[in-house]
């Protein structure tokens, strides 16, 4: 009796992740996809729609007789989309690099610091998402803007005469996902850093290492799984950010978040989106999947 019950405690616990993935991914995934080889319509929903279920099968075979694939053809042929999908490519990889850069030095500090302060310092991090993240994005209008708290400070300061043009610049979005995003970066990489066995930093020093050579050879590399998966965390919803663009970016701030916003909400056509959000899916799941098995071949030939 006791095998039976953990047996099916196991397959549930297997059966739930897999059940999340089919209802709030593979199935949206498929109405948008269902959506992008259709055709705009003057109608509510605007577009006609594919893959009538309601017909069964025979009302299928007939709607499949109208796929099109005009929306994808069009995105090759209208420049706007490419360079809205390179655009974010670009700030989503600066604004990752840069969340790395401020996250780590903060998640090395924390596992470095006493236990007894650990869980204070946990606690400042994850302390943002206990305030909506559009009330922060529009806290940085406030503090970016020409006559915002910044150049206030440092005009103040002396350090500059006239007011900062940074609001409705890739500087403002820069800063808005860096600041949004920094904890995705900082938990991860505490995460490793924390349950990494400092003894190795210490044998790797009576071997001769410098400090800095002991970091670069034993705790970085150590840390790099918190690394990785903090840049995907970062990286994967950056690059289809709408608030923060929309928001603290001007208007030569091109990102395929607000291009699919106006196509899907001004221009009313629901297939060319549902073709953008397509494509952008692919272009994320097809390296995470890449590099995973990448990740899962190297784990095999170590052991």
């Amino acid at each position: 009796m006791a095998k039976i019950t953990s047996s099916l405690v196991s397959r549930l616990v297997i059966i739930i992740p897999y059940a999340w993935l089919l209802f709030f991914f593979l199935i949206p995934f498929f109405i948008v996809f269902r959506i992008s080889l259709s055709e705009t319509a003057i109608a509510m929903p605007p577009y006609t729609p594919v893959f009538d279920l309601s017909e069964g099968l025979s009302g299928i075979l007939e709607s499949m007789r109208a796929f099109s694939a005009d929306n994808y053809v069009w995105l090759t042929e209208d420049a706007l989309y490419f360079n809205a999908y390179v655009s974010s490519i670009v700030i989503a990889t600066v604004s990752t690099v840069l969340t790395l850069l401020i996250g780590y030095p903060i998640a090395y500090g924390m596992a470095k610091a006493p236990r007894s302060m650990r869980p204070m310092l946990l606690m400042m991090v994850i302390l943002p998402f206990w305030t909506s993240f559009l009330i922060r994005v529009y806290a940085w209008i406030a503090i970016l803007k020409p006559e915002g708290l910044l150049n206030q400070f440092l005009i103040a300061t002396g350090l500059i005469d006239q007011p900062l043009i940074i609001l409705n610049t890739n500087a403002a979005v820069y800063i808005g996902i860096v600041y949004s995003y920094l904890p995705f970066m900082v938990l991860p990489i505490y995460s490793a850093l924390e349950k990494m066995d400092h003894a190795l930093i210490e044998a790797a020093q009576d071997l001769g290492c410098t400090p800095t050579a002991a970091f670069w050879r034993v705790t970085f590399p150590l840390s790099l799984p918190g690394v990785i998966a903090g840049c995907l965390l970062v990286f994967i919803p950056a690059v289809g950010e709408f608030v923060i663009p929309d928001l603290l970016g001007g208007s030569e701030t091109l990102m395929i978040g607000k291009t699919l916003w106006n196509e899907f909400n001004a221009n009313r056509d629901w297939p060319v989106s549902s073709a953008v959000a397509t494509i952008l899916l692919l272009i994320l799941v097809i390296p995470i999947v890449y590099f995973q098995n990448v990740q899962s071949r190297a784990d095999g030939e170590e052991r």
